[in-house]
C-alpha cells in the first residue's frame, strides 16, 4: 500500500531531519561510538567531534564555545537558567510572560509550589509586550526575567535587546527562549545582552533530544542536571554525541538557509495567510503581522473547532496545529490567544500553520483546495455558527457543548 504524501504545515512543532543531518550522524553511530570522556585515543577522537559541533554552535548565535551547554531539549534549558539564576543569587521571584511556551508556564507554576514568586506580564491584544509594565515588575528580590525571543503560536517576536537592557540597569539576570528563531532570524547574543539563551535542535531540522543552553561569560551557573564532569562541570551525564553532531551540522544549515527564510518561504507564508483571510469569510490573523517569524501564520476560522478542522486536514494528508505540540490533548483555549484576549470559541477555532524550507508552492496550492470545503463542511453542521438553524435560543456554552458532540460524528 502506498503511503499517502504528507503535506506538512507544522514546522513550529518539530522539522524534518535534514538528509546532511543525517549523514552527519551516522558515522557516530557505526564507527565512533566511543566515549567522549576516555582517556584513549579511541573516545579522544569522538571528544574532538562534540567540540567542533561546540564551535559550529556558537557560531550560529554568536557565541564563544565555552559559553554552550548541551542539554537534553529546550525545556531543560529553560529550566536550567530559571534555576540557576534562583540557587546562585538567593533571591525568589522570577518575572516571565503569560505567553512563554508551557516549559516556563509550568515550570513557574512549580516553583510557586515550591515558595516562590513568579510574576506572569501580560501582553497587548496583538501579543506584543508593554516594556514598561514589564519594568515596573522586577523588584530587589527578581532573580530572572526570562521572556521568550518569538512565540511559537503566533510567530510575534519580542524586544529582547530592550528587555535586557532593562535587566542590567536593575541588576537582574535575563534569559530568552529563542527556540523558534534559529534559521528563520539571525541570532547575536552579543548585541542581544542577554545572560541565559535556550536553543532546541529539532526545531532546526536536526533530531529530537538534543538541545543548548548559552551561559554568558562570567554569569554564575549551578547545575541543574548533577554527575560527573562532562560539560565543564556543568552538566552531568555521557554526551550524546551522535545527537550533538547532528546540532552542529544542522547549525550550519540554519546560517545557510536564513535567505531562503526571509524570501520563499515569507512570501509562501504571506500568500497562504492571504488568500484565506480573502477567500474564506470570517476568519482574523491571531497576533501582530509584524515584527513576526517569517514561517508563521495564526488563523480563527470563527463558528467551527480547530481540532475538527485540523482532522479533516490529517485525512488528505495536511498536518497543521492548533498551537503548542506540547498542549495537545487540552480542552482549554490556547493559554497565547487567552492571554490576547481573544474570546474562547475564537481561540477554539484558530490554527497554526507553520512552514519551512521544505515546502514549495504546490504544498500551498493542496491545502488551499482543500481548506474551504473542510471549513464549509464544519460550518454547516455548527450549531455555534449564526446561520445554523437552531439558533433562535442560542446559547454560547450549550451550543458549545453540542458542537462537540456533533464533532465527533466528523470520525465517521
Amino acid at each position: 500500500m502506498e503511503q499517502q504524501k504528507v503535506y506538512y504545515f507544522d514546522n513550529n512543532a518539530t522539522t524534518r531531519v535534514a538528509p546532511e543531518v543525517v549523514d552527519a550522524m551516522v558515522p557516530f553511530l557505526r564507527e565512533y561510538w566511543g566515549n567522549p570522556s576516555s582517556a584513549y585515543a579511541f573516545g579522544a577522537q569522538v571528544h574532538g567531534h562534540v567540540e567542533q559541533a561546540r564551535e559550529k554552535v556558537a557560531t550560529l548565535i554568536g557565541a564563544d564555545p565555552r559559553e554552550i551547554l548541551f542539554t537534553s531539549c529546550g525545556t531543560e534549558s529553560n529550566n536550567s537558567a530559571l534555576q540557576s539564576a534562583l540557587v546562585t543569587t538567593g533571591k525568589r521571584h522570577v518575572v516571565t510572560t503569560k505567553v512563554e511556551h508551557s516549559a516556563n508556564i509550568n515550570f513557574g507554576e512549580h516553583l510557586e509550589k515550591q515558595g516562590f514568586e513568579v510574576t506572569y506580564l501580560p501582553v497587548e491584544s496583538d501579543g506584543s509586550l508593554d516594556l514598561h509594565v514589564l519594568e515596573q515588575s522586577i523588584r530587589p528580590d527578581t532573580a530572572i526575567v526570562s521572556v521568550m525571543y518569538a512565540n511559537n503560536e503566533t510567530g510575534v517576536i519580542f524586544p529582547i535587546e530592550e528587555v535586557a537592557a532593562i535587566c542590567r540597569s536593575k541588576g537582574v539576570l535575563s534569559h530568552t527562549d529563542a527556540v523558534q528563531v534559529p534559521g528563520k532570524l539571525p541570532i547575536q547574543v552579543k548585541s542581544l545582552g542577554v545572560d541565559f539563551l535556550s536553543l532546541s535542535a529539532h526545531k532546526l531540522h536536526a533530531p529530537k533530544g538534543i538541545g543548548m543552553l548559552y551561559v554568558k561569560r562570567r554569569t554564575r551557573y549551578s547545575p541543574y542536571v548533577i554527575g560527573g564532569h562532562q560539560e565543564r562541570g556543568r552538566r552531568g551525564g555521557t554526551e550524546s554525541v551522535a545527537n550533538i553532531v547532528a546540532f552542529g551540522r544542522a547549525a550550519e544549515l540554519a546560517m545557510a538557509t536564513l535567505e531562503d527564510e526571509n524570501t520563499r518561504v515569507r512570501a509562501l507564508r504571506d500568500r497562504l495567510e492571504s488568500w484565506i483571510l480573502t477567500h474564506i469569510p470570517n476568519t482574523i490573523r491571531n497576533g501582530a503581522r509584524e515584527p513576526r517569524l517569517p514561517n508563521t501564520a495564526n488563523i480563527a476560522f470563527d463558528f467551527v473547532e480547530a481540532e475538527a478542522v485540523l482532522m479533516l486536514l490529517d485525512q488528505v494528508g495536511i498536518c497543521a496545529s492548533s498551537g503548542s505540540a506540547c498542549t495537545t490533548g487540552s480542552l482549554d483555549p490556547s493559554h497565547v490567544l487567552s492571554a490576547m484576549g481573544v474570546v474562547p470559541m475564537r481561540a477554539r477555532g484558530s490554527v497554526r500553520f507553520s512552514l519551512g524550507i521544505y515546502n514549495t508552492s504546490e504544498d500551498v496550492d493542496y491545502l488551499l483546495q482543500h481548506l474551504p470545503r473542510i471549513i464549509q463542511r464544519l460550518r454547516d453542521i455548527s450549531p455555534l455558527n449564526p446561520e445554523h438553524p437552531d439558533n433562535d435560543r442560542y446559547d454560547i456554552e450549550a451550543a458549545r457543548r453540542k458542537h462537540e458532540e456533533e464533532m465527533a460524528s466528523v470520525k465517521e
